[in-house]
C-alpha cells in the first residue's frame, strides 16, 4: 500500500500543475443587480492557477420558476490572468433579475492560454454562487 501512495505522489508531482490539479478556476455567481434596462449579473473569477486565459467563453442558460429556460447565451469572461481573481460583469437586457431562479454553465465554448485552445475546460472549474439563484453545470 505504501508503494501505491509513493507511485501516486511522484505521479502527480510529475504532472503539470493543470493536469494535477484539474479545477485552478473558480467561478462565483455573487450577484444579480436589477438596472433600468434588466439584470446585471457579477461573476467572481478566481483563477489560482500558473496558468492564464486570453478567452474563456461560456454558454449560459437561465431557467425561470417553473423550470422553463428563459435565455441563453454567450459570454466572455476572459481574459483572466494566472493566479488572480477578478470581477466580471455582464448585462442580460430585458430580463428581470426575480425572474432567474438558476443559472447553468452549459458549456465552455472557447478557452485559450496564450493562443492555444485548452482541452475540457468545464472539468476545470468549480462553481458557487452566493446570490439569490444557484450556478450549476
Amino acid at each position: 500500500m505504501r508503494a501505491g501512495a509513493t507511485l501516486l505522489a511522484a505521479t502527480l508531482a510529475a504532472l503539470p500543475a493543470s493536469a494535477a490539479d484539474p479545477s485552478p478556476l473558480s467561478v462565483q455567481l455573487n450577484k444579480l443587480e436589477t438596472y433600468d434596462k434588466g439584470c446585471r449579473a457579477y461573476v467572481v473569477m478566481n483563477n489560482t492557477g500558473e496558468q492564464g486565459f486570453q478567452t474563456f467563453k461560456v454558454d449560459l442558460v437561465l431557467f425561470q420558476s417553473d423550470g422553463v429556460i428563459s435565455r441563453r447565451f454567450l459570454v466572455d469572461l476572459g481574459p483572466l490572468k494566472a493566479a488572480k481573481k477578478t470581477v466580471k460583469l455582464f448585462d442580460i437586457e430585458g430580463l428581470a433579475c426575480d425572474k432567474i431562479t438558476s443559472v447553468l454553465v452549459n458549456d465552455v465554448t472557447e478557452c485559450k492560454s496564450d493562443g492555444t485552445p485548452i482541452t475540457d475546460c468545464l472539468s476545470r472549474i468549480t462553481l458557487s454562487s452566493v446570490a439569490s439563484s444557484p450556478l450549476t453545470k
